[in-house]
């Protein structure tokens, strides 16, 4: 019998889980053709995640010809603690420089929380990077998700 019902996050579950979440892994399609797997650390937007890169990045060309992905975000060591969502998503590639800008500074809050010290002594150098980057905002087209705690133990 299939116990997938019952680790099944809920909506707002999943965007809990999301806001707790540091890293998260995408899968691009690479131009062999093969997945190319690589960790990024993300901010919430909406249902999905955003994050920026370097524009000459792998990931990157990859998106400009494909512009999906499949994101992991996912925790625990023992079977018990298991959790996940995973996304397939549709990509958009943001050029605006402020809108960037605006990534890049959520994403150093998010690394330094409470340190708001930190994030406005770094808003040149935030600003410097933005010029040579893209965000990347991953908006979901279908979840799914997983809590092995739910299931209290039991297998």
């Amino acid at each position: 019998m299939s116990r997938r019902e019952q680790i099944k996050m809920t909506p707002d579950e999943v965007r809990a889980y999301l806001e707790t979440g540091r890293v998260a892994n995408v899968a691009t399609i690479g131009p062999k053709g093969r997945p190319h797997i690589v960790p990024v650390f993300y901010i919430m937007d909406g249902d999905g995640i955003a994050t920026w890169t370097y524009g000459t990045s792998q990931k990157v060309a990859n998106l400009r010809r494909l512009a999906e992905a499949t994101v992991l975000v996912e925790s625990g060591v023992a079977y018990e603690e298991l959790q996940g969502v995973s996304m397939e998503c549709d990509v958009e590639i943001v050029e605006d420089t402020e809108q960037i800008v605006l990534i890049g500074t959520e994403l150093l809050g998010k690394m330094s929380p409470g340190n708001t010290e930190v994030v406005t002594a770094a808003a040149q150098f935030i600003r410097t990077q933005a010029e040579k980057r893209v965000g990347l905002v991953f908006r979901p087209t279908k979840v799914v998700s997983w809590d092995h705690r739910k299931l209290g133990g039991t297998y």
